[in-house]
């Protein structure tokens, strides 16, 4: 494998990897609150739907963007309902979701442009476009650094840079503010908070809301980034991969941007290579293509015992009288 290679690779590894950070993060945000949140693929799923549709009617990408994001905070907005006010099952309102999502964007794709749930194709600037960043064509012809900042730093849209931004953004938020500290104390101990006059339902609920509003940018971006319009079930099970690299992550926003590269990076190299050649034996291509799934399962099954949720994950609180 050659320099220019590896740096296709990498670079479609980023592209790859934007929808999986952003939708780890989100989980981040719930779960740290002690909200489990398993209906991330749903939420994406909706807003890649209304982000393509309104990109399609009104011609901006912009505005799809914000489409995107109100649809999968909706999505949010009832979870936390049922989950947080009515007190339900987290898991069962999470697959709802899921279900709810699946089915109400191949209904009103139908009925809206009939064409069998997906959205017509968008182009201009019904799409985000490429941002060639200062100096990127100037330093390409320096050895090693001229093609890495060229090709794999610049030339994205602006949502990738939204999402790795994002990382340190949520470390300060977390661990430098006191509504971080109090979102992860929630999610431990809510008793504590609320005996310290902080409302636990508020704290939930702004955290459930953050993780539909960055639900809502993976989705576009996957309509109208990756992609040139929405089609059926374009997510593919990203948001469980997501929650997989949650917890690969333990919970911690500089290990999610270390385990969703890792996914993207294996489903890169899958599409570089559908028939892998080892010499001694050739990798089928279904197998990879499978290949990011096999590892959401592997690292399920292998670190799901050893990393610790929040204590109070998955428990709707229950004010003492």
């Amino acid at each position: 494998m050659d320099f220019a290679t590896l740096i296709q690779i990498l670079d479609s590894a980023v592209r790859l990897m934007t929808p999986l950070l952003l939708a780890c993060l989100a989980g981040l945000y719930s779960e740290r609150a002690g909200v489990f949140d398993i209906g991330l693929e749903g939420k994406m799923l909706m807003a890649a739907f209304a982000s393509a549709s309104v990109a399609y009617a009104t011609g901006s990408a912009w505005l799809g963007l914000l489409a995107g994001i109100a649809g999968a905070a909706t999505l949010a907005g009832l979870h936390g309902l049922a989950s947080i006010r009515f007190r339900g099952n987290q898991l069962i309102s999470g697959v709802a979701i899921n279900f709810l999502a699946s089915g109400l964007t191949v209904l009103l794709g139908q009925k809206t442009f009939g064409l069998g749930g997906r959205t017509p194709s968008l182009s201009g600037a019904a799409r985000f476009g490429e941002i060639t960043l200062p100096f990127a064509e100037s330093l390409r012809p320096l050895p090693v650094i001229g093609p890495v900042y060229a090709e794999l730093v610049s030339g994205h849209t602006i949502l990738v840079y939204v999402a790795f931004a994002m990382v340190p953004l949520t470390w300060w938020m977390l661990y430098r503010t006191r509504f971080g500290l109090r979102l992860r104390a929630v999610g431990e101990s809510p008793a504590s908070v609320d005996t310290a006059g902080v409302s636990v339902i508020r704290l939930r609920f702004a955290a459930v809301m953050i993780c539909g509003v960055l639900c809502g940018i993976a989705g576009a971006y996957l309509a109208t980034g990756i992609s040139a319009g929405f089609v059926k079930e374009m997510t593919a099970g990203r948001g469980f991969i997501a929650l997989a690299a949650l917890i690969f992550a333990k919970w911690r926003p500089w290990g999610a941007l270390g385990a969703t590269f890792l996914f993207g990076l294996m489903e890169a190299v899958a599409n570089r290579f559908p028939n892998l050649d080892l010499g001694v034996v050739t990798v089928p291509s279904m197998f990879m293509n499978a290949l990011p799934y096999i590892l959401t399962v592997v690292i399920l099954a292998g670190f799901v015992g050893r990393a610790i949720p929040p204590r109070a994950g998955g428990e709707p609180y229950v004010k003492e009288r």
